[in-house]
């Protein structure tokens, strides 16, 4: 099981030409799965963006973007350590580099450890307000591998987690949190949460076997309707802070790309077979869409 990449790898070809230590330690950090850190990456670049540092403070989203490498890369390995013992029970995590026991577990503390420390310079770039935010997510992330035993929603946590960015970005550049990054943040809670629910429909089998939570199992026969209300509330949410960066209402047709892409997801899903995956990383490019959304209303108030 040591040589072994998951199907779900995007660089299979290039994991490939790896040596083996340096591999599995790409695998563990999910390096060969980008889509993760886009996700993360993209809140705090709509923040900066849509308060007005776009252009002014790109080397900003640099950092941001390398900051969302390193811990979502930090994450996974933490996640794994906690949950090496569930991993081992589902087909699609079986092959993990700790479930499968092609790394030890002291091995991944200390890689962990050094992810930290990237994150760590990172954080040294921000204000110290922005720091003090930037921090207020590490017991939120520390629980969130324990959530699917305790709850049938884990993806809310996720939620919380995966939007952190964008308090971070804008406090950042605005100086301080106000009520535009906040309703910005809260709709990108119903976006994670849309978009995980997605993801989890390829583990639905497995994780009611053993027992754990997830949306997908939540909402049962209606994951398609429940994920339309969650992206309708992220749209809802979305136009209120645009409106109250820019109050306008042409500004708000900068959000029709983006609530295009997401009905396009809704409408178009299929439960079974590899569409959920599909569906789920087409959030990289709805990622963008909002990007190039907030940058617009941003740099035009």
């Amino acid at each position: 099981m040591s040589g072994t990449i998951v199907p779900d790898s995007e660089a299979r070809g290039l994991l490939a030409r790896l040596p083996e230590t340096p591999r599995i330690l790409a695998q563990l950090a999910r390096f060969d799965r980008p889509i993760g850190w886009w996700l993360l990456f993209w809140p705090g670049a709509w923040a900066v963006a849509l308060s007005g540092g776009g252009f002014a403070r790109w080397p900003l989203i640099g950092w941001l973007l390398l900051g969302s490498i390193a811990m979502r890369g930090a994450g996974c390995v933490f996640n794994d350590i906690v949950d090496r013992d569930i991993d081992r029970k589902v087909a699609r995590t079986a092959v993990r580099p700790l479930a499968s026991g092609a790394m030890g577990v002291g091995t991944a503390w200390v890689w962990l450890v050094a992810l930290c420390l990237v994150g760590l310079v990172v954080l040294l770039q921000l204000r110290l307000y922005a720091q003090v935010v930037a921090l207020g997510s590490l017991a939120l992330v520390a629980a969130y591998p324990f959530m699917k035993r305790i709850t049938g929603w884990p993806q809310v946590w996720l939620g919380l987690v995966f939007s952190w960015a964008a308090l971070v970005g804008w406090s950042e550049v605005a100086g301080g949190l106000s009520l535009p990054g906040l309703l910005l943040y809260a709709g990108t809670i119903f976006w994670v949460v849309g978009y995980d629910t997605i993801y989890a429909l390829q583990d639905r089998e497995d994780d009611a076997l053993i027992g754990i939570g997830s949306s997908a199992l939540s909402m049962g026969r209606h994951v398609r309707g429940g994920v339309a209300m969650c992206y309708a509330l992220a749209l809802m949410l979305w136009a209120a802070a645009v409106w109250q960066v820019r109050g306008q209402a042409l500004a708000l047709v900068a959000l029709l790309p983006m609530a295009a892409h997401l009905l396009w997801q809704v409408a178009t899903l299929k439960e079974d077979g590899v569409d959920p995956l599909t569906k789920f990383r087409s959030n990289r490019f709805a990622g963008l869409l909002m990007f190039l959304a907030c940058l617009t209303v941003g740099s035009a108030a």
